[in-house]
């Protein structure tokens, strides 16, 4: 069992707070209006879905006369009575809303079998024409919600349901294939056997003592759910459909802009699991979604922050300041007062990014920034890493990838608390499976904003292998705090659609998407690319015999070359921005 951190025992409580009943169940909705500022609360309303599964929902009105617009939220986490949730509940009422929280089909009181994702689409449209009927609306509805309650609300989107008229998704997928499961074809194994065994795999959430860092490198995976105990359907079909199939299309949510007509205040963080999704989704709306309102409607806020935004100041081992941190209510308040109340329009630039090392917001009118500089740095023999191009006599530099003693989890953006974010990288720099390219030491300022690739020239001595890229920041103090990452499983070189193995020893060129970042360097730090082929438990380890994905037990030990000549110079591009005259 492989890893840096120490064995840490999963336990619900560390994710979701501790779930509180309010004594106002007992005494009904007049003693709940006494205590909170609700004019009327009706618990455990059971809505009826189009198949006649019936949902739980809550409803929350404000005090006087309605109708009044409506705040959804469609939750998998708890049954609403947990303090966050009602804090809800009192935010929606007294800025003059109702506030509606349900329970997904299948989760806690809700009828029906729980399987994710699929099944919000149409009981997100059905829910919205519920609350469309009731006396109480006014036929406005807005949803919000993070990660799983921001899937939801662009999976309900696709109805253009005319009652939807704003959504706030924070953290949310948009390629579930490209971003939830298979980043770069390779599997998201931390994030999708904890989250989808270990939080998800029944109808409540599951809170055993499983220590889901080091227990989870069971072989074969396609057994790793039974071994630890649980018997979980949507988890095995997962690891099913490694390639982008029939199964993954219908949740590509950026592909289906066109069929959302809602103006989206997207949030996100810069050290988030679902970055690339907060981005890609902000883009495809604001270029294809179906209406002009709708393109025109789409807003971008990245902080500095892992899954779960806005919390504090430090993510990993990186305090990012007080800046880091807004007043997220009234950012969301007024979106909402202006779709569903038609206040104002929403003030400000409708990007907003808070630019690491230099630690501030700074507003821009489109992502990627049309100022950009897209600039090539070369890989070469001695380490270097710079603009200058290789010679044509570079020779290329090689290392040993075992399956059996993976490069261990250390940041990034993964859902994990205790691995997330940004971490000083110099534990791992004793590894020889580790190639490192350093810049020198900057005599000026350095901003880089956007999105970065890495072109890598390689070859293996076997039919499949993942290669790696991590970006990060030599600070002044030498401490080596990563950025972004990125990988490719090899045999998706062509595409995710098929799988094309390898002919060993054969060089290939892969293009590996290392996501997006915004980081301003001072002078005298330096920019760092480690290559390497594991990232574990948060990718699931290339065993490298070219067996389907999700059945191999036996493992090979792969020899990797990594080219830096003329004719194959390996680089990163950098999204470097011009300083302001």
């Amino acid at each position: 069992m492989v890893g840096r951190q120490q064995s840490a025992r999963w336990s619900l409580g560390r994710l979701l707070g501790a779930v509180t009943v309010l004594c106002a169940l007992a005494a009904g909705a007049s003693a709940a209006a006494a205590a909170e500022p609700f004019g009327t609360v009706r618990y455990h309303q059971m809505v009826p879905m189009r198949d006649e599964v019936r949902l739980a929902t809550d409803v929350y009105l404000p005090s006087g006369p309605g109708p009044f617009p409506t705040l959804l939220v469609r939750d998998i986490y708890g049954n609403g009575s947990a303090p966050g949730r009602q804090r809800y509940a009192r935010w929606a009422t007294e800025n003059g809303y109702a506030f509606v929280f349900q329970n997904a089909r299948g989760r806690y009181d809700s009828e029906g079998q729980w399987y994710p994702y699929f099944q919000e689409i149409n009981d997100g449209y059905d829910t919205l024409s519920w609350i469309e009927g009731e006396a109480w609306s006014n036929g406005k509805v807005g949803m919000f919600g993070t990660s799983y309650l921001a899937s939801v609300q662009w999976l309900a989107a696709l109805g253009q349901h005319p009652a939807l008229k704003a959504i706030a998704p924070a953290m949310s997928p948009g390629n579930y294939y490209r971003d939830v499961a298979y980043p770069g074809g390779a599997f998201s194994l931390l994030s999708r056997a904890s989250w989808g065994i270990g939080l998800v795999g029944s109808r409540t959430n599951m809170s055993f003592p499983i220590d889901w860092i080091s227990a989870i490198d069971h072989l074969p995976l396609r057994t790793l759910d039974r071994s630890l105990g649980f018997d979980v359907p949507h988890f095995r079909d997962w690891l099913a459909h490694p390639t982008y199939d029939d199964y993954w299309k219908p949740l590509n949510l950026e592909a289906r802009a066109p069929e959302m007509a809602v103006p989206a205040l997207n949030i996100g963080g810069w050290y988030d699991v679902f970055l690339r999704s907060t981005l890609g989704s902000y883009g495809t709306m604001k270029r294809e979604a179906a209406t002009a309102e709708a393109r025109a409607g789409q807003r971008l806020v990245i902080g500095p922050w892992p899954h779960g935004w806005n919390a504090k100041t430090v993510t990993g081992e990186e305090d990012f300041g007080p800046e880091a941190l807004i007043d997220a209510e009234a950012l969301q308040l007024e979106f909402f007062d202006h779709w569903l109340k038609e206040g104002p329009a929403p003030a400000g630039a409708p990007v907003k990014l808070f630019v690491m090392g230099e630690n501030r917001w700074r507003e821009e009118t489109e992502w990627p920034l049309a100022r950009t500089v897209y600039t090539p740095y070369y890989l070469h023999g001695d380490g270097a890493l710079s603009p200058e191009k290789p010679g044509a006599g570079e020779a290329p530099k090689s290392y040993t990838y075992d399956p059996q003693d993976p490069v261990p989890t250390l940041g990034g953006n993964i859902m994990r608390p205790e691995l997330r974010g940004s971490f000083d990288q110099r534990p791992l720099d004793g590894r020889a499976d580790i190639l490192r390219f350093e810049t020198a030491a900057l005599e000026a300022p350095l901003e880089i904003t956007g999105p970065i690739r890495a072109v890598l020239h390689v070859a293996t001595d076997g039919p499949d292998t993942d290669f790696m890229a991590k970006l990060s920041v030599i600070k002044a103090d030498n401490r080596v705090m990563n950025l972004v990452d990125g990988v490719l499983r090899t045999r998706f070189r062509e595409g995710y659609e098929r799988e094309v193995l390898l002919t060993p020893g054969e060089p290939v060129r892969l293009e590996l998407d290392l996501w997006a970042t915004s980081y301003r360097l001072a002078p005298g730090e330096r920019l760092r690319l480690d290559i390497t082929s594991s990232n574990f438990p948060r990718l699931a380890r290339n065993l490298n015999t070219g067996e389907p994905f999700g059945e191999g037990v036996a493992s090979r030990v792969a020899q990797q070359t990594l080219y830096l000549d003329a004719a194959r110079p390996s680089h990163v591009v950098l999204p470097v921005i011009p300083p302001i005259p």
